[in-house]
């Protein structure tokens, strides 16, 4: 029985009192066992789902070399993978404060929001050199995606929540 129906049963009149008794004593032993986690199978887990890659410097270097030989511009999309991640964190930052915790809504506030953006813009630009695409073609093939996804020509949760197959 889960915490749940345990609570019902402790607690309804309709059980006598040595049921609802009985419950009470099965709910406190419930709510006393506290789950431990085993911190270093945790940590061992972890380690045999990383990827070679991920904690291997040689590994990692080596990866490195087959993708130069693949011609895939690794350090330019790295830096903007890393770039796009840390810069729309600080935009987050300061939506975060506005919204929860009552950062004015002014002009310096505005401002500073544009900038990160701009910061976005700059590893989204250097995303497009890695890639050799256009903006324009980035923000064409978005279109086309948004397009396809929301026949109407707007906002559908059922299209948003069923995507057909290849919608990414």
């Amino acid at each position: 029985m889960d915490e749940q129906q345990l609570k019902i049963q402790a607690n309804s009149p309709y059980n006598d009192g040595w049921t609802r008794e009985f419950y009470r004593e099965q709910l406190e032993e419930k709510q006393s066992k506290t789950m431990t986690v085993n911190t270093q199978r945790y940590l061992e887990f972890v380690n045999g789902v990383t990827s070679e890659q991920s904690k291997d410097n040689e590994a990692f270097v080596y990866r490195i070399q087959e993708l130069e030989g693949q011609e895939f511009p690794t350090e330019r999309l790295l830096t903007a993978a890393v770039g796009m991640s840390a810069e729309a964190g600080e935009f987050t930052e300061i939506v975060k404060k506005i919204i929860f915790q009552g950062k004015p809504v002014n002009e310096e506030n505005l401002f500073h929001m544009k900038r990160e953006l701009g910061d976005i813009m700059w590893y989204v630009a250097q995303a497009c050199m890695g890639l050799n695409v256009s903006l324009d073609e980035v923000i064409e093939m978005n279109v086309d995606k948004l397009k396809a996804r929301y026949p109407g020509g707007e906002f559908d949760v059922h299209h948003s929540e069923n995507r057909v197959d290849g919608d990414v």
